[in-house]
């Protein structure tokens, strides 16, 4: 798809996206409108005190095809996210979370709908305009760390950095990577490090450049239990202290749990949810 330079696309009146109510309702959201005017589900609370729309799903649809066959991933699928609001997306194994994750993300490119991101309408983008719109303002917290392993730790954070220019580089990553723990191994590569400690580093790397909005794909997956608690607690931290937008996808209840607001994905769809501290995996039910 050809590069559009017009970023600012808003939709009309009668065309405009729509967000998921507290009872599966789909309800029209305009630009304008604030964290109060947003509906919450099963929220507890939104930092900050009015926000904009960070990002728009309007009837979103994902196919593969694998021969003569057809499958569909996900299906009309409808969200809206406001400015520093944390929302958790459940699911079954196999749900299709990091697929919708991708999508929201921009990594990949949806069958049917439209995705507007801090206002853009990704369908005008090519890969490298999308690319160009994450950059300084979307960081990522994979499952299995994604850190590149001839480079050290000090090097991985940085990496955000120099694709979005800034002065500075290094002691800004030396700052954040401070900032979870790991000031005295900045040094040494991946395989140097425990798992956990490849996690800090890579939260370290998402909050580098301050950016607006953070994806976390299962980020306690790889992780034992006490170690995952301990990445939580640094993410959320950070993500409060920030003021960030959150969006993360897991199987995990409690984890979900201290989201404003959760959302399952249930085939192809989403809808709201209250997760329950009786069931910490997905796969369990």
């Amino acid at each position: 798809m050809p590069y559009s330079s017009d970023k600012t696309a808003s939709a009309s009146n009668d065309q405009s996206p729509s967000s998921v109510s507290p009872h599966g309702e789909r309800q029209a959201l305009t630009d304008n409108q604030t964290i109060s005017d947003v509906p919450q589900g099963m929220n507890k609370r939104v930092h900050g005190t009015a926000g904009h729309v960070v990002l728009h799903a309007d009837r979103l649809s994902k196919k593969v095809v694998s021969g003569e066959r057809s499958l569909t991933i996900l299906h009309d699928l409808s969200l809206s996210v406001v400015a520093g609001e944390s929302v958790a997306i459940l699911g079954k194994s196999g749900a299709g979370k990091s697929t919708l994750l991708g999508l929201l993300a921009g990594l990949d490119t949806p069958s049917d709908g439209e995705l507007m991101l801090f206002g853009s309408a990704l369908s005008r983008l090519d890969e490298d305009g999308r690319a160009s719109l994450r950059a300084g303002r979307v960081g990522f917290v994979f499952q299995n760390f994604q850190l590149l392993p001839t480079l050290s730790a000090l090097e991985n954070v940085m990496l955000p950095l120099e694709l979005s220019p800034r002065a500075g580089e290094a002691h800004t990553a030396t700052h954040w990577l401070e900032r979870v723990g790991l000031g005295e191994r900045m040094d040494h590569l991946p395989k140097q490090l425990s798992g956990g400690e490849q996690q800090r580093v890579a939260v370290a790397r998402a909050f580098v450049t301050e950016p607006e909005l953070v994806f976390a794909d299962e980020p306690t997956g790889n992780l034992d239990p006490d170690t995952g608690a301990q990445i939580i607690d640094l993410l959320f931290s950070l993500n409060r202290e920030a003021g960030t937008t959150l969006i993360l996808v897991t199987h995990d209840h409690a984890l979900a749990k201290r989201c404003d607001r959760c959302l399952r994905l249930d085939q192809g769809r989403l809808e709201p949810f209250e997760p329950t501290a009786a069931f910490n995996d997905e796969g369990s039910q």
